[in-house]
């Protein structure tokens, strides 16, 4: 079925070789266009782009929404697909975006991500299906957050977004070390963002009691337990976050205190 609206499909990378050409395959059967904003990768990120015979724009990263803002906007087209370099559309939702594409309804649609960790498909612990909405028409809405946690935001007045059927692979940490490496980069991000909204008091109902309710919440309320391993894992590995933002925020704040004395 020809598309009635050609789709740009847009890329974010930095030091992505191990994913990108597994992505950008993807992609292809329902790309007019496949656009990769690098951050200047040190490694063959861009290379491989390039013999995948895929346009690549470089540009200095300054912050998640910052970039993506600035990736859209260098589309051709006026309908966008955002993905991450380390998520792969299955074919049923490469059908599902077709069949959008030809009927295009509203400002955007969902979907579903199915995430492997350390080589397990988690489908419990608030993992899963994880929606985001990732097509959209870009005269209708914009990236937006602050330091972390970016979301893509249609307009007022635009109805609310459609789901896509099928899942979109998001192959993500592939050891409990690298898990905790990335924990803690994103904690000290959220901390600075939490500082920069303001919130800033930390209790012992923050360092306590709100990590015990995440291990709990995910991992017996959300059925984290029926992934194994895993799901033990990511609940233990998540509580342990939330304790890490909070403390980290605590020291933002002595820090303060100290300075302005």
């Amino acid at each position: 079925m020809p598309a009635a609206v050609p789709l740009s499909v847009v890329i974010i990378t930095f030091n992505e070789e191990a994913n990108i050409a597994r992505c950008l395959e993807a992609a292809r059967p329902v790309a007019a266009e496949l656009l990769v904003v690098d951050s200047f990768s040190t490694d063959r990120t861009v290379e491989i782009c390039r013999e995948l015979g895929v346009n690549v724009v470089q540009h200095a990263f300054a912050g998640y929404v910052e970039q993506k803002n600035y990736a859209t906007a260098q589309a051709c087209h006026e309908h966008v697909l955002q993905l991450d370099a380390d998520e792969v559309l299955t074919p049923e939702l490469q059908a599902s975006i077709r069949a959008a594409l030809a009927n295009w309804q509203g400002g955007g649609y969902t979907l579903a991500r199915l995430t492997s960790y350390c080589g397990h498909w988690v489908r419990h612990g608030g993992w899963y299906p994880d929606r985001k909405l990732r097509l959209y028409d870009r005269r209708l809405g914009c990236w937006q957050g602050l330091l972390l946690h970016e979301h893509y935001e249609l307009a007022t007045g635009q109805p609310a977004p459609l789901p896509l059927a099928g899942d979109a692979l998001h192959y993500s940490y592939t050891s409990v070390e690298q898990h905790v490496q990335q924990l803690n980069r994103f904690t000290s991000i959220a901390a600075e963002e939490l500082w920069l909204k303001n919130k800033r008091q930390v209790s012992i109902f923050h360092l306590v009691l709100k990590p015990l309710w995440k291990f709990v919440h995910g991992y017996v309320l959300r059925g984290g337990f029926l992934d194994g391993f895993a799901g033990l894992s990511i609940a233990a590995i998540s509580a342990w976050g939330v304790f890490l933002k909070f403390a980290k925020l605590r020291y933002l704040s002595e820090s303060e205190r100290m300075l302005s004395k």
